[in-house]
């Protein structure tokens, strides 16, 4: 079975992911954003094997952890998109300004729109939806019915829109077109907060009643 454990990471209460096959204890986390100490006590709690950290986006809340926990574990880093590429450059300068500090990295292969990765014998496909930043990208797993969406979708809300070359209008439409169309069942990990479903959001979310 999928297993996955919610863990969140700094002081902006970021929604990093442990998730892992329990046949194989093969496990990937998700949006290393800090707090690596707390996130190797996950690993070692849930005597899981790391075998790679994937990324929805670059904001240094979602990344700002990812070279310290390399120095640890030497897996490789998926994701995000290229188009946040311009994010990643500045990463230690971005994070300054808000008062946290993040460490240089590049990743090991950025995505593209319905790439699949796989924890185990779980497969993932990757679904791009720019919009809160332009490389954003969200992981799917049918068979697990699991979406990590990081800060496209959120219980009763969607992403911020107001951050350099974001793009609310493209980011509705990718939730319409790439989530809203998947089962209402699909459990949802939001970046921040609660867990939500796509039923729940197609029903209850307030930026997309009445249209």
């Amino acid at each position: 079975m999928l297993q996955f454990t919610v863990i969140p990471v700094t002081p902006l209460s970021q929604n990093s992911t442990l998730i892992w096959d329990d046949e194989t204890s093969d496990a990937i986390l998700t949006d290393v954003g800090g707090d690596i100490e707390v996130l190797l006590e996950a690993i070692n709690h849930y005597q899981v094997n790391l075998r790679g950290i994937w990324l929805t986006h670059g904001h240094f809340d979602h990344v700002g952890g990812v070279a310290d926990l390399c120095k640890t574990h030497n897996v490789p880093v998926l994701g995000p998109n290229e188009e946040d590429i311009f994010l990643l450059d500045k990463l230690p300068q971005i994070a300054a300004q808000y008062g946290m500090s993040a460490g240089k990295f590049m990743p090991t292969r950025f995505l593209q729109d319905n790439d699949c990765l796989s924890i185990g014998k779980y497969e993932f496909r990757v679904l791009h939806i720019p919009g809160h930043t332009p490389g954003s990208v969200v992981y799917y797993c049918e068979e697990a019915k699991l979406l990590i969406a990081g800060d496209v979708l959120f219980l009763e809300s969607i992403g911020r829109s107001d951050f350099p070359r974001s793009d609310g209008e493209a980011l509705l439409n990718g939730i319409r077109n790439k989530i809203f169309v998947l089962p209402d069942d699909i459990r949802v990990v939001t970046g921040h907060g609660a867990l939500t479903t796509v039923g729940h959001e197609k029903q209850c979310n307030p930026f997309f009643l009445n249209q």
